[in-house]
């Protein structure tokens, strides 16, 4: 028997989408830092004018922290670029192929999902990437945002066209099989949903243009709602197909996709309800964002401590992590660190800080950053372990088999 550690890298498949999300997610976790450590006052984010005075004005702790999120920023925004590239070409050349359509036809056909959910994130990322290195293009935001609604609307039209392909596929001519359900690998189509609600959120809390504001609440009330229901029920059905079945092995880090759907999804209701409060006069008051944002936190610590314990059970992270097994399926461990990384940035600012339990750059806030870090970098090091792994290393042929249900 061959040495599993010389075998190659499973064929090409839509799930490679998720190493180039998770860099870009990766990006979008250095932005936290300029967005809450840095000066930007009148502005709902901080762009390239606001940073050139920060680092002007700012102390050498300052122009430290806004030198290394740059460098984060532009070296996770280089490699989410490469990556989405060289997933597209390597999607061109399996559409075609046998086992493209014998994917569609059974559980697996729901991972082409992960196409329109990265497609999303290229939009989120650029638009991150515009405001920190774009000088002057934040004072002109209210002219880009009917264009970035308009991708957004783009991206989740495609998205719905696979997600009712694959829906229907299965409710007119079968093929799903429950017995094999046994993880939460479907939540991957709600996923796409709730990113591209997200994106409609954006403008709608950042534009102080009433029409514009409320056209991205409306599509990202759509493309949300869409996500929580079809999300409740494949919740339900992975979970009694795994108490049923017993989980698979291979596939357990779904359990985990919880933590970056809640992180997107109250994101995008932050946004929503602080654009009613901005541009329609509806008060969001401090204790309502906390209660909102530190229940979601709670759900998201409550499945990351069951996802960990089942992936530590049946040795996830000894096999497809540290070890020798290869599975491109290991790239959904990143999404849920960047999110947790992510959602706790606005747990401690706009809920402690907002609610005036805990001040900015004091010792107690500190000290809640440390774990946030720690996340991160771990978060970090899987990503370039799971690439070396995968993809610089042992390149997937183009000619894709079948994944895992």
């Amino acid at each position: 028997m061959s040495d599993p550690s010389t075998r190659p890298a499973p064929a090409w498949q839509p799930l490679y989408f998720l190493a180039a999300l998770g860099a870009g997610g990766l990006a979008v976790s250095f932005f936290m830092y300029l967005m809450w450590m840095t000066p930007h006052a009148g502005q709902p984010i901080p762009s390239f004018t606001t940073l050139v005075a920060a680092f002007a004005e700012g102390t050498l702790a300052m122009k430290a922290l806004i030198a290394v999120a740059v460098a984060g920023i532009a070296v996770f925004t280089a490699l989410h670029v490469r990556l989405v590239i060289w997933n597209v070409v390597r999607l061109r050349a399996w559409h075609p192929t046998e086992a493209a359509i014998t994917m569609k036809r059974t559980n697996s056909g729901s991972a082409i999902m992960a196409v329109p959910l990265t497609y999303a994130m290229v939009i989120n990322v650029g638009f991150i990437v515009g405001a920190v290195f774009v000088p002057g293009l934040w004072e002109r935001a209210e002219w880009l945002f009917p264009f970035a609604l308009a991708g957004f609307a783009a991206i989740g039209v495609y998205a719905l066209r696979l997600f009712a392909g694959f829906m229907t596929q299965m409710i007119v001519e079968g093929g799903f099989d429950c017995a094999k359900n046994n993880s939460l690998s479907q939540m991957l189509s709600v996923f796409a949903f709730a990113m591209v609600g997200v994106g409609f959120s954006a403008a709608t809390a950042m534009s102080h243009n009433p029409v514009v504001s409320v056209i991205g609440f409306s599509g990202a009330a759509f493309f949300i709602s869409a996500a929580v229901l079809f999300g409740l029920m494949f919740l339900f059905m992975g979970f009694r197909s795994m108490l049923e079945n017993r989980a698979n092995p291979e596939t357990v880090p779904t359990l985990w996709i919880i933590i970056p759907f809640i992180t997107v999804i109250g994101i995008a209701l932050y946004r929503m309800n602080m654009a009613l409060d901005h541009n329609f006069g509806v008060e969001w008051l401090a204790g309502e964002k906390f209660a909102f944002l530190i229940t979601l936190f709670a759900v998201q610590l409550l499945f990351g401590v069951l996802g960990y314990s089942v992936m530590k059970r049946t040795g996830y992270f000894e096999t497809y992590v540290s070890g020798p097994g290869k599975s491109p399926g290991s790239f959904a461990l990143i999404c849920p660190g960047v999110a947790l990384f992510v959602f706790a940035n606005f747990v401690i600012n706009p809920g402690l800080v907002g609610l005036g339990v805990m001040e900015q750059f004091s010792a107690a806030w500190y000290i809640a950053y440390v774990p946030l870090v720690a996340v991160q970098l771990l978060t970090i090091r899987t990503f370039f372990r799971l690439t070396g792994k995968l993809i610089t290393s042992d390149r997937p042929a183009h000619a894709a088999m079948v994944p895992a249900e």
